[in-house]
């Protein structure tokens, strides 16, 4: 099986690698790359567009664009799958932009290059069959099972909503810490170092993502409403008790 990835960002690089251990994968990007791929081999669009399989490692703004790009040259019968962060934007404009004979399967490995820096296994992956046969699905969760992932079969909406206060709150935790410039320090508790890693995970990442994950999960504004109810709720509960001296169990 010829596999394809679009788009070689930090992710998209990664994910090349590591599907290059199990499949013939080639890689394209829309600019230019001076990389030394390991496990893949760059391609040219005429090259993608020859691949069994084209997975898609773009951002969730860009999803439109290239789908309406490869809506007019893709072959029949190839399958598609994205590895948005969120599910419902992104399979509602492939199904909508592909024609009828290419089959669609949503992705979202819940991970990166670097919370997979000491390897992938056990790490959650979200799939959620779109125009897909039950036979590509299960091959898919089959082979991600036996590449040690935690396979989890959700719908698109099922997706976001759980995402929203998974992966959305802690890279928008994450942007906050990074607006602090906090630094290490020999003394610092290991909870501390914890909030550090987050900061490093998620502004590592491509600010593009931090914005697309807070405009196209349709959850993420609960989200940020909860975060700053409780915020202002904790601020609140410890300004009278600073100030009046009353009893913080009480809220």
């Amino acid at each position: 099986m010829r596999v394809g990835v679009y788009g070689l960002g930090r992710f998209g690089r990664f994910w090349a690698e590591t599907l290059g251990t199990r499949f013939e994968v080639y890689g394209y990007s829309r600019t230019p790359k001076t990389i030394a791929p390991r496990h893949f081999t760059l391609t040219t669009y005429e090259g993608l567009l020859s691949c069994d399989v084209i997975v898609l490692c773009v951002s969730i703004s860009a999803v439109e664009e290239v789908a309406r790009s490869l809506a007019r040259d893709l072959p029949p019968s190839t399958l598609v799958m994205d590895t948005c962060s969120v599910k419902t934007y992104p399979l509602e404009v492939l199904s909508r932009t592909l024609p009828d004979g290419i089959d669609i399967l949503g992705t979202h490995p819940m991970f990166g290059p670097d919370s997979a820096r000491d390897g992938i296994a056990g790490l959650p992956i979200v799939l959620t069959p779109c125009r897909v046969t039950e036979e590509q699905s299960s091959f898919w969760e089959e082979t991600f099972r036996e590449m040690g992932l935690s396979v989890h079969r959700m719908t698109a909406e099922e997706h976001d909503r759980e995402a929203a206060y998974t992966q959305g709150i802690t890279h928008f935790v994450g942007r906050v810490l990074g607006e602090l410039h906090l630094e290490d320090s020999p003394i610092a508790t290991v909870g501390y170092r914890k909030l550090l890693e987050i900061r490093e995970q998620t502004c590592n990442d491509p600010w593009q993502l931090f914005l697309d994950l807070q405009h196209y999960n349709p959850y993420t504004r609960r989200m940020r409403e909860d975060l700053a109810r409780a915020f202002t709720r904790i601020l609140a509960v410890l300004d009278r008790t600073l100030d009046g001296g009353a009893d913080p169990s009480v809220r």
